[in-house]
C-alpha cells in the first residue's frame, strides 16, 4: 500500500487544501472580536509571585495606590504668585471631578495637610483653601510652605519655580485617559492665560507610561503588520517578479498569523508588549517558504512538468524545512520556561504559528504551486540560472571567499569574536519603561523634568515591621525610622524620602512655637503616642494611614527616586541594609511599591533569559545532531549562528544599549531562527556532494578517497550550494529583514530595538553561513569526511 503523501495529495487536490485553509482560517477569525490589551508591568508576573502578594498587603495595610499621576507646574518667575496659584487652585479642582481619580487623597497645595499651631494648640487644615490675593496673604503662605520641610522637594523645589500635584488613581483606572482628561484641562487653563502665560505643564508618572505604551502599541500593531506584509510583497515581487508568486509567498503569513493571534485570543490572553510583536515575527518567519519557491524553478527547468517539479522540490527541501521550523519553535518555546507571564504567552503564540507554518508549507504552499501558468514559469526561470544570475555569481564569489582562504576568514572571526566577548561582559540589564518612549517624546520629556526639580516621579517603599502593638510609638523605632531616611537621602537618585517620623517631629516643633531646636523627635513613647492621636483627629484619615498600620507594628517610609531604572531600588535597598547593620534594633526591614516590583521584574528578565538561552543552545544543538546523524556536522552548523549572537550582543554591550525585556526575549529565540541558514547550507551540501559521489562512484572503482583535504569535489560543491541553495537563504534573509525593517520607525524604543536586533542577525547570520561555513568545512573537511562522514 503507498504511504500518504501530503505533497502530492496537495498537489492532487489543490483547491480542496485552499478551501480547508480558508475554513479553518476564519474559524480562528471569529476570536478577534474578543481581543483585549494589558501592559500593566505587575501583570507580568503571577498573581502568586511574592512580589506582587506582598505589594498588594503592602497597599491594603497602609492604604496605597497602586498607581500615580504626577503633574508638574513650572514658572521661571516662581510659583508663589496670585496668577499662577490661582490657576493650579482650579486646575486641581477640575482634575479632583474626573471620573477615575481617588478624589479624596488627591494632594497639591489647596488639599495637602499643614500641620500649624495657634495659641499652643495643634492645627492641621489644607495648605491652601483659597488662592492668596495680597502681599500679606502671599508672606503666610510662602512661610508655611517653605518651612515646612514636608514639603520641600515634594510639593515646592527649593528654588520655588517648581510645583508638583499628586494624583492617585482608583484600582482599574486608564492612566492614559485620564492624563489626556488632565492635559485638556491644561490646555483650557493656558488658553485662558493666553500669551500672558508664564507655566509650563508636565503629566508624568508610571500609569501614564504604561497605558500611554499599550494605547501605541495597539496603534502600532495595526499599522507596522500591514506595511510590514506589503514590504514583504514588494520585495518577493522584485526577487521573481511574478505578482502571483508573491502573494502565494504572503498567503502563509497571514493565515499563521490569522491562527496563532486566533489561538491567543481565544484562550483568553490580553495582547501585551510581546505579543503585539507577534504578526510581523511571523510574517517574517513565514519567508522561510521561499526556499521551496527558489528550489522550483530550478527544478522545473530540470523536469519540464510542474507536478513534478513541485514534488521533487518537496522532496529536496523536506528535511531542512522541518529542521529549520523546529529549531525556530524550539527558540521561541523556550521562552515558556520564563515567568514573565507575556513573554510565556509570546513563545506559545509564535511558536505555535511555527509549527503550522511547517503544515502549510507541505500542503497550501505546493497546492498554491500549481496555479502558476506554465508561460509565467518560464519567463521566471530564465533568470534563475546560477551561471548568468548576478545574485548567484555574487554569492559564489562571497562562498568563495571562504573555500579559498579559510584560514584569513576563521582568523578575522577569532578576532571579532574576543571584541564580541568583551562587549558581553559591559552589558548592563536594566528594565526602563519611560525610556521605552523617544528622547523627545512628551512622556519622556514630563518624567525628566519632574525629576530633576523635584522628589520624583517613581515610588519605592521601605516598610519596618515589628512584632509588638505600639513599637512604632517608642522614641528609638522613630529616631532609627529617621536615621534611615537620612541615611538612604545620600543616594544621588533618591529625591525625598516621608515617614510618621516627620509627623512627630513637625508637630513637636509647632506645639514649641516653632522652635528649631524641638525638631526632633519627643524623649517619652506617651508624647508620640499624644502627638498623634491630635494629628489623627483633625487630618485626612490618609495622612496617617499611609505611613503606619493601626497596631503601630509596622511604619512605610515613602521613597521617590529620580529615575525609572529598575537598578534605583537596588541601591535603596542595599542603603538601608548598610544602615541596619551598623545601627541593630528589633525592626526587619522590606521594600515594596511599583520600584521595588520593577527591581524584582529586572532580576526575573535577567534569569528567563539565561535559563531559555541555555535551554535554546542546548536544544538546538541536539536536534542539530538528530538532523544530520553527525556530531561533526552539527558542530559546523552551530558554530556560525553562536558566532553571530555573540557579535551582535557584543555591540551592544560596547555600544551601551541597555539590556532590557526584548533584548533578552529576543537572546533566546534568535538561536532558533539564526540556525535555519546554517541547516539549509549543510543539507543542500551534503546532498549535492552525495549526488556527485554518486556520479563519480559509476566512473571510479573507489569513491570512499574521493573527498579528502583540499579536494576540488569540496570545493566545486560548496561554491554550488552558495550560488543555488544560498540563493534562497539570501532571499530569506532579505526578505525576514525587510518585513522587520518597518519597525525601526517606531515612535517606540522596544520597536526599534527588535527592528534593528533582526535585521542585523538575519544579515549577518546568512553572511556569516555563505563564507564561514565553507571556510570551515575547507579546513575541517579531513575529520568532517573521516570514515565515510
Amino acid at each position: 500500500m503507498k504511504r500518504f503523501s501530503l505533497v502530492e495529495f496537495s498537489v492532487e487536490h489543490p483547491r480542496l487544501i485552499v478551501i480547508l485553509s480558508i475554513i479553518i482560517t476564519l474559524a480562528f477569525m471569529t476570536q478577534f472580536p474578543k481581543i483585549t490589551t494589558d501592559t500593566n508591568p505587575k501583570h507580568m508576573l503571577p498573581e502568586t509571585s511574592e512580589v506582587r502578594v506582598w505589594n498588594d498587603e503592602v497597599d491594603r495595610t497602609f492604604g496605597l495606590y497602586e498607581d500615580m499621576i504626577v503633574v508638574g507646574v513650572a514658572n521661571e518667575k516662581g510659583i508663589v504668585n496670585p496668577g499662577t496659584l490661582e490657576k493650579i487652585k482650579r486646575i486641581t479642582d477640575e482634575i479632583i471631578k474626573i471620573k477615575g481619580v481617588a478624589s479624596r487623597d488627591v494632594n497639591s497645595f489647596p488639599t495637602i495637610t499643614n500641620v500649624t499651631a495657634e495659641k499652643g494648640t495643634l492645627r492641621v487644615a489644607p495648605l491652601m483653601t483659597n488662592a492668596p490675593k495680597n502681599e500679606g496673604e502671599l508672606e503666610d503662605f510662602r512661610k508655611n510652605l517653605f518651612d515646612n520641610p514636608l514639603f520641600l522637594n515634594r510639593i515646592i523645589s527649593k528654588d520655588g519655580k517648581n510645583t508638583a500635584i499628586y494624583v492617585p488613581l482608583e484600582k482599574g483606572s486608564n492612566g492614559k485617559e485620564i492624563a489626556d482628561r488632565i492635559r485638556e484641562i491644561i490646555k483650557l487653563e493656558s488658553l485662558r492665560a493666553g500669551k500672558l502665560s508664564t507655566e509650563k505643564y508636565y503629566v508624568a508618572g508610571d500609569p501614564v507610561a504604561r497605558d500611554t505604551f499599550g494605547a501605541e502599541m495597539f496603534k502600532l500593531m495595526g499599522i507596522f503588520s500591514p506595511i510590514s506584509g506589503m514590504i514583504m510583497l514588494i520585495a518577493s515581487y522584485i526577487m521573481f517578479r511574478s505578482l502571483f508568486l508573491s502573494i502565494s509567498i504572503m498567503i502563509p503569513a497571514m493565515i499563521i498569523i490569522i491562527w496563532s493571534m486566533g489561538l491567543l485570543i481565544g484562550m483568553g490572553f490580553p495582547i501585551h508588549i510581546m505579543s503585539s510583536m507577534s504578526p510581523v515575527f511571523l510574517m517574517a518567519i513565514a519567508t522561510d517558504s521561499i526556499h521551496i519557491f527558489n528550489e522550483f524553478y530550478f527544478r522545473y527547468r530540470e523536469k519540464g512538468d510542474k507536478k513534478a517539479a513541485i514534488i521533487e522540490t518537496m522532496k529536496v527541501v523536506r528535511s531542512p524545512l522541518i529542521y529549520t521550523d523546529i529549531t525556530t519553535a524550539v527558540g521561541f518555546g523556550s521562552l515558556m520556561l520564563a515567568n514573565i507571564i507575556p513573554v510565556k504567552v509570546f513563545g506559545f503564540g509564535v511558536g505555535f504559528g511555527t509549527i503550522a507554518l511547517l503544515l502549510l508549507s507541505f500542503s497550501i504552499v505546493p497546492a498554491l504551486l500549481t496555479f502558476i501558468k506554465v508561460d509565467k514559469i518560464e519567463r521566471i526561470i530564465a533568470r534563475e540560472d546560477i551561471s548568468t544570475s548576478r545574485t548567484s555569481i555574487f554569492l559564489r564569489k562571497l562562498g568563495s571567499v571562504g573555500a579559498y582562504r579559510p584560514k584569513t576568514t576563521v582568523t578575522i572571526g577569532l578576532i571579532l569574536f574576543v571584541f564580541a566577548v568583551i562587549g558581553i561582559t559591559k552589558i548592563v540589564v536594566n528594565n526602563n519603561m519611560v525610556e521605552w518612549f523617544k528622547e523627545n517624546s512628551e512622556v519622556r520629556v514630563a518624567d525628566r523634568e519632574i525629576n530633576n526639580a523635584l522628589g520624583g516621579t517613581s515610588l519605592g517603599y521601605m516598610v519596618a515591621i515589628s512584632r509588638e502593638d505600639d513599637f512604632i510609638k517608642k522614641p528609638d523605632a522613630m529616631r532609627y525610622i529617621e536615621g534611615l531616611q537620612r541615611h538612604i537621602e545620600k543616594l544621588r537618585i533618591v529625591g525625598k524620602t516621608f515617614s510618621v517620623a516627620d509627623y512627630v517631629k513637625r508637630i513637636n516643633r509647632v506645639l514649641h512655637d516653632d522652635d528649631p531646636k524641638y525638631d526632633v523627635v519627643p524623649d517619652t513613647k506617651e508624647a508620640v503616642g499624644q502627638y498623634l492621636f491630635l494629628f489623627s483627629m483633625s487630618a485626612k484619615p490618609s495622612d496617617l494611614d499611609n505611613v503606619v498600620d493601626p497596631s503601630f507594628k509596622k511604619a512605610n517610609i515613602w521613597v521617590q527616586l529620580k529615575t525609572w531604572d529598575a537598578g534605583a531600588m537596588g541601591e535603596v535597598i542595599k542603603a538601608a541594609d548598610e544602615y541596619k547593620k551598623s545601627n541593630p534594633i528589633s525592626l526587619e526591614l522590606k521594600p515594596a511599591g511599583i520600584a521595588y516590583f520593577n527591581l524584582v521584574w529586572n532580576h526575573e528578565v535577567l534569569w528567563d533569559m539565561v535559563k531559555g538561552f541555555i535551554f535554546a543552545l542546548v536544544a538546538v544543538f541536539i536536534i542539530l545532531i538528530f538532523n544530520f546523524r553527525s556530531f561533526k556536522w552539527a558542530l559546523v552548523s552551530y558554530v556560525p549562528l553562536v558566532f553571530t549572537v555573540l557579535l551582535i550582543y557584543g555591540v551592544i554591550g560596547l555600544s551601551g544599549k541597555r539590556f532590557d525585556m526584548p533584548i533578552s526575549v529576543l537572546s533566546s529565540l534568535s538561536l532558533g531562527m539564526a540556525v535555519d541558514f546554517a541547516i539549509h547550507f549543510v543539507s543542500r551540501f551534503r546532498q549535492h556532494l552525495s549526488e556527485k559521489l554518486e556520479v563519480r562512484s559509476e566512473k571510479l572503482e573507489d569513491a570512499k578517497n574521493l573527498v579528502t583535504r583540499h579536494s576540488s569535489l569540496v570545493t566545486e560543491s560548496l561554491l554550488w550550494t552558495a550560488a543555488r541553495p544560498g540563493k534562497g537563504i539570501m532571499r530569506n534573509a532579505v526578505l525576514f529583514a525587510a518585513s522587520f525593517a518597518v519597525m525601526m520607525f517606531a515612535p517606540l524604543t522596544p520597536y526599534i530595538t527588535v527592528g534593528a536586533f533582526i535585521v542585523s542577525m538575519m544579515l549577518l547570520s546568512a553572511i556569516m553561513t555563505i563564507i564561514y561555513i565553507p571556510a570551515l568545512i575547507t579546513l575541517m573537511q579531513g575529520w568532517l569526511f573521516k570514515e565515510g562522514g
